[in-house]
């Protein structure tokens, strides 16, 4: 029987060779980069990626990483674009066209069409002295030792690096717009950050006819009739004006059954805890989260300009994805 094959160690060599290529890029971050970024920081338009192959498989992640960090960008098959999608591409517009050898003839057969229109390109390949990076009125190396293919034929270290200096290239735009987690979450409302940093308290809390209600006057057994159909474990309790005085909880509830009280007759005035804590309507769901972990409770009464405007609970911050 022959020796079983050792995957491990071959998918380690890959990675290790990756990781050489990856190594090899911060001497490409130089005055060549410093021009890219400029192109495209003053140029109002959107940055068009264009790439064949695998190095339009990585152009598309990079258009879509651009596109979210502040540099609006989209991704165009070249050869689509010379059958009328060129059509997309506007004079105030940036491309960015990927290939490792920088002989693409489909990216090099539209330079002539960019050239009378006044477009800039920048080149990112790994010949410098290919005739796109030639062509280029800025040059992006991303040079490599060797694939990972141990066959030197499977675009790998090369992607990668490709990859990795896209995201140079975001991330230094995105450091020069002053771009921020905000604006971020702008980008991204359906999910999980964007619920994080969009979402605040008045999105999220009951309302109305849901908000747990009673007056200092009801007698304990109403007030917790109110708690069990609103479903928040807690009930706010206000004074006769309307003015929120304190709060009920189901702790509250095993704290007097411990005192013999008499929960049909005792008003909740007399049990209810007193000056309750209370957020703003207007605070970020995250930082109510925080709050209700930091004071070890599971629910929160929210006001408006000092009036009793809803509550959450635990549940209701977990069910929207903000947990």
């Amino acid at each position: 029987m022959s020796d079983k094959f050792d995957f491990c160690q071959h998918g380690r060599q890959a990675i290790a060779v990756e990781l050489a290529a990856i190594a090899q890029l911060p001497q490409y971050i130089n005055q060549h980069f410093e021009h890219a970024c400029e192109i495209i920081a003053n140029h109002s338009g959107k940055v068009v990626v264009m790439g064949m192959g695998k190095s339009g498989h990585i152009g598309r992640k990079i258009a879509a990483t651009l596109a979210s960090t502040g540099s609006p960008a989209f991704f165009v098959h070249p050869g689509e674009a010379s059958h009328g999608d060129l059509g997309m591409i506007a004079e105030n517009d940036t491309v960015l066209a990927i290939s490792n050898s920088g002989e693409a003839h489909e990216i090099l057969a539209l330079l002539p069409v960019l050239k009378r229109r006044g477009i800039k390109m920048i080149a990112m390949t790994g010949k410098p002295t290919s005739s796109m990076a030639k062509e280029a009125h800025a040059h992006l190396q991303i040079t490599v030792p060797k694939e990972a293919c141990p066959l030197g034929l499977a675009p790998t270290s090369s992607t990668t690096a490709t990859l990795v200096m896209g995201d140079a290239l975001a991330v230094a735009l995105l450091e020069y717009r002053g771009f921020t987690a905000d604006d971020f979450a702008l980008s991204h409302p359906g999910g999980a950050l964007g619920r994080k940093l969009l979402l605040r308290l008045r999105d999220l809390m009951r309302t109305g006819k849901d908000l747990p209600k009673v007056t200092e006057d009801v007698t304990i057994r109403e007030a917790l009739v109110e708690i069990g159909s609103k479903q928040l474990g807690m009930t706010a309790i206000v004074n006769a004006n309307g003015h929120l005085s304190g709060i009920f909880t189901d702790g509250d509830l095993r704290r007097i059954l411990d005192q013999r009280i008499d929960i049909h007759t005792t008003p909740i005035g007399d049990v209810m805890t007193r000056h309750p804590l209370t957020c703003d309507a207007g605070l970020l769901a995250t930082e109510g989260v925080n709050l209700m972990q930091n004071k070890k409770i599971n629910g929160l009464l929210i006001t408006e300009e000092g009036q009793l405007v809803g509550a959450l609970n635990m549940h209701d911050l977990l069910k929207a994805g903000v947990i």
